[in-house]
């Protein structure tokens, strides 16, 4: 299977299509959101949307790792627990799957979303296994070890 290692860009005027909240999911206003799809991984394990909404308040369901980071605009989230935070262009946040958040936005927010679906508990135990095997060979690899391409000091 041959990789594709063409190098993708987008320009930040690119055109986004509807992506409709589901009807259930809202609570106040009539938000509009779109997206547009960005790239995915070889793997299609990942893949990165740009995503934008008007104004409005409703519940959102994350069925996988979604990381975010606010482009334009901002948004109120508040989590399960009651905690709320506004994000504003720059901040980042990470909803892990199985998550849910109430969004509040008061009149437009943009954002870029990194969206990763979890491996199932079979494969991690495997690549735990495998790991492990490679440390008992000598073969060592350190879980999270920073990619070659962000050096240390």
């Amino acid at each position: 299977m041959q990789i594709d290692t063409a190098i993708k860009f987008a320009t930040g005027q690119m055109t986004l299509g509807p992506a409709p909240i589901a009807a259930a999911w809202v609570l106040e206003g009539t938000p509009t959101a779109r997206n547009k799809f960005l790239a995915g991984s070889a793997d299609n394990t990942a893949t990165t949307w740009m995503w934008d909404c008007s104004a409005g308040k409703f519940n959102w369901f994350y069925d996988i790792d979604e990381t975010i980071c606010i482009v334009e605009g901002s948004v109120i989230v508040r989590d399960h627990r009651g905690s709320t935070r506004r994000l504003v262009a720059g901040d980042t946040a990470f909803f892990p799957a199985g998550s849910s958040a109430e969004w509040t936005v008061d009149e437009y927010v943009r954002k870029i979303a990194f969206l990763r679906q979890p491996l199932p508990k079979a494969v991690l135990l495997a690549k735990r296994v495998y790991h492990s095997f490679k440390r008992l060979i000598g073969q060592r690899t350190v879980n999270g070890q920073v990619p070659a391409m962000f050096p240390t000091r």
